[in-house]
């Protein structure tokens, strides 16, 4: 089951302000948290105890709680990678290695007798996870995720990103990556420009990066990294079905009772003989055999408009379409909508087959 989470970072921020965000969060069902050690100073007995108090709250509400650590957290610590049980005893679900060890440590961490997932960064690129495996792990212990970017330009591009999402998605490893709140103010770090998984998701509203990671078919879990998200955000992120690509639309103000239902409430699915023009959800036109589909409005067609074909397109009428290229209008074809700005690069997602919902901007 795909799961949705939050960051805190206890060193910024008070511990009731923690609970309070954890509070809000389980409100709208996320289920895992994430927090970082590797940015931890000060006087250790009391950073241990602050995260132990924010940890129990979190898992009484039954999220997942991933530690980000590296092996000079385990040195400063006194922590043995044979010896988990400090993350057991605060209360973690598992610890994410942000630098990891051999391969052979790793394999043996899996192991642990409390059953603590040990999560792995995605984003190196290199045989890493092929080493640890090599040492023969406990599959059932691993996830992995990729890492988040707090300075601009600086997040994964595309390419690589979906290079090493597919390295881990193909084993069968739970996958994780993370977006950016622009309500939210702060890291782990002191930049704050931001902080997200792929640089292409800095700018974009938060539901449309998460929208964009299901759509991949590569991430399970969608983390926000930065804190505090707003409860707008946190909602409308809690909202959307990771299972079937949802777009929202702007519908034009004369489009007619019938062929808004068409948009908004039939069943769509992408024909399978597809086209590099259009994406074609044709029962509507079945469904809706002998009705008059007027025209009202043919301009010319761009890239993301939302069309119904009129009733002098014959066979085609009330067939709803999204255009995936500017095309002329033969004056028989009318664009009922378009896709709103920031989704129209989803379209590429729609593969022949695949189910998607359209809904209307809010």
């Amino acid at each position: 089951m795909r799961k949705l989470g939050i960051s805190v970072y206890p060193m910024h921020t008070s511990v009731e302000e923690n609970k309070a965000y954890i509070e809000l969060a389980a409100k709208y069902g996320y289920k895992r948290l994430f927090t970082c050690l590797l940015s931890v100073d000060g006087d250790k007995e009391k950073v241990v105890s602050e995260f132990k108090d924010i940890i129990g709250h979190a898992n009484k509400f039954g999220m997942e709680v991933i530690l980000d650590v590296s092996p000079r957290v385990f040195n400063e610590l006194g922590i043995k990678y044979n010896d988990l049980s400090f993350f057991h005893e605060i209360g973690a679900y598992g610890l994410r290695l942000d630098m990891g060890f051999t391969g052979s440590e790793e394999s043996i961490m899996t192991f642990n007798p409390y059953g603590l997932k040990i999560e792995f960064n995605m984003g190196s690129g290199t045989k890493y996870i092929d080493n640890v495996i090599s040492y023969k792990p406990n599959m059932n212990n691993i996830l992995a995720s990729q890492n988040f970017y707090p300075h601009r330009y600086a997040g994964l591009s595309y390419e690589h990103f979906i290079k090493t999402s597919k390295q881990f998605k193909d084993l069968g490893i739970t996958t994780a990556a993370f977006v950016s709140s622009s309500a939210a103010k702060f890291g782990p770090w002191p930049v704050s420009e931001g902080l997200c998984s792929l640089e292409m998701h800095r700018e974009l509203p938060i539901t449309v990066q998460a929208k964009h990671l299901f759509a991949t078919g590569l991430i399970d879990d969608v983390i926000i990294a930065n804190a505090f998200a707003s409860e707008e955000e946190l909602k409308a992120l809690s909202e959307i079905d990771p299972e079937i690509l949802t777009l929202e639309v702007e519908l034009h103000p004369d489009t007619p009772a019938l062929e808004r239902k068409i948009v908004l409430e039939e069943f769509h699915f992408n024909r399978g003989d597809v086209s590099d023009y259009l994406i074609r959800s044709t029962q509507s036109r079945v469904k809706y055999k002998g009705h008059q589909f007027d025209p009202f409005n043919t301009p010319d067609m761009k890239k993301g408009d939302v069309l119904v074909e009129t009733s002098l397109y014959a066979l085609y009428a009330g067939e709803m379409q999204l255009a995936r290229k500017e095309m002329k209008n033969s004056g028989k074809t009318n664009v009922v909508g378009k896709i709103i700005d920031e989704e129209i690069f989803l379209l590429d997602y729609i593969e022949p087959w695949q189910k998607f919902k359209l809904v209307e901007k809010k």
